[in-house]
């Protein structure tokens, strides 16, 4: 009896190190993200055509947001160093922040709720169905005036998107019972229909001006942040973070499969419809305020997995920290690489994604959820 005993306490004990040592890894990591997140919005405002010390950038930034407190700017002899970093450059940084977020984030609910590794935020035909919103808006000539004014192009592109994933949700839920298979065939099929629906506009349409302008806004860019677009996309974002951030459990009974949930009387129809109604809002808007940015919603959680588990406390909040950075630093990249231009985000992103994807796919060290 006695060695039993100590064989059950040897046991808890290397399970206890265990625990205490992957959060104390996590919390490692966690210090990391954020550390690199921070000194990447003061390397990204001094980044660009017109370049900007590093102290000068953080002296500004630290002067803007304490409204004068701290920090004096009065050294620094060119006015306008200020107007760059505070009027153009840290609100795009703010955006790219949001949007690598929001789109990190909504990747990891969809592979979750989906139990798909190719699910991204896109997958209820959000992006077709935003498309098909913004081609309709730009070649039709409904971006301008009307009922809703100077954001008639991303207000037809919410529109678009949400009516795509209300079509998937619908078609998804016939019979009663929303699975994850019925999900991703309903996408595919409401993504194919929104994209011959935008081809056939753009055929009969003949305005170069219009393709031209379609085809810039399908590829994603962060040129149009400016103050004034920040308040609804990060209120929005944030809001579903923090709801997210509490359903950790949920989400790690959703990789466990049905039976699973049914045993442990989780209602995975309820969770897997709420989930998909609050992604498809906030992909939505991010999709209508900066186009189409593909392959970080679905890369960014898998590399993060690789790295914390697939433990969704661990996994979400590393996924959105990584997702800004992400986002923040292939930004960087799409308004330097070519000189005197501008590449929209979405090409670099799918660059940098496409063979990081390949990559891992390749990896048999690999699997999904933890398998």
């Amino acid at each position: 009896m006695g060695s039993l005993h100590n064989s059950k306490q040897k046991y808890i004990s290397k399970n206890s190190l265990k625990v205490v040592e992957k959060r104390s890894f996590f919390s490692i990591i966690f210090i990391i993200l954020i550390s690199s997140v921070f000194i990447s919005v003061i390397l990204s405002v001094s980044i660009g055509q017109v370049s900007i010390p590093f102290h000068k950038s953080f002296q500004i930034l630290i002067h803007k947001m304490t409204d004068g407190k701290f920090a004096n700017i009065e050294q620094i002899s060119n006015g306008m160093y200020i107007d760059i970093i505070w009027q153009i450059r840290f609100p795009r940084v703010l955006l790219a922040m949001v949007m690598g977020a929001g789109l990190a984030l909504c990747g990891t609910v969809m592979q979750a709720s989906v139990q798909n590794p190719l699910a991204d935020p896109y997958i209820l035909g959000i992006s077709s169905g935003a498309a098909l919103g913004a081609t309709f808006s730009i070649m039709l000539g409904f971006s301008v005036g009307g009922m809703l004014g100077e954001f008639g192009v991303a207000s037809w592109a919410f529109i678009g998107a949400l009516g795509a994933a209300t079509l998937v949700l619908g078609l998804a839920s016939i019979g009663g019972k929303t699975s994850s298979v019925k999900l991703v065939l309903a996408g595919t099929v409401i993504n194919a229909l929104c994209n011959a629906f935008s081809n056939f506009i753009i055929y009969f349409a003949k305005n170069s001006d219009g393709i031209r302008s379609v085809s810039f806004w399908t590829m994603g860019s962060l040129a149009s942040a400016e103050w004034s677009t920040l308040p609804l996309i990060s209120i929005v974002v944030i809001t579903a973070i923090i709801f997210f951030l509490f359903q950790f459990r949920v989400m790690n009974t959703m990789l466990m499969g049905e039976e699973t949930a049914i045993t442990l009387g989780v209602n995975l129809n309820f969770y897997r419809r709420l989930y998909m109604v609050i992604s498809s809002i906030v992909t939505g808007i991010l999709v209508s305020t900066c186009g189409i940015i593909g392959f970080v919603g679905l890369i960014v959680p898998h590399i993060v997995r690789s790295v914390v588990g697939s433990d969704h406390k661990r996994l979400i909040p590393a996924s959105i920290l990584f997702g800004s950075l992400f986002m923040i630093w292939t930004d960087i990249f799409a308004r330097t690489i070519v000189p005197n231009g501008e590449l929209p985000v979405g090409i670099i992103t799918s660059l940098l994604g496409a063979p990081i994807f390949m990559y891992m796919l390749i990896k048999k060290s690999y699997g999904f959820g933890g398998r």
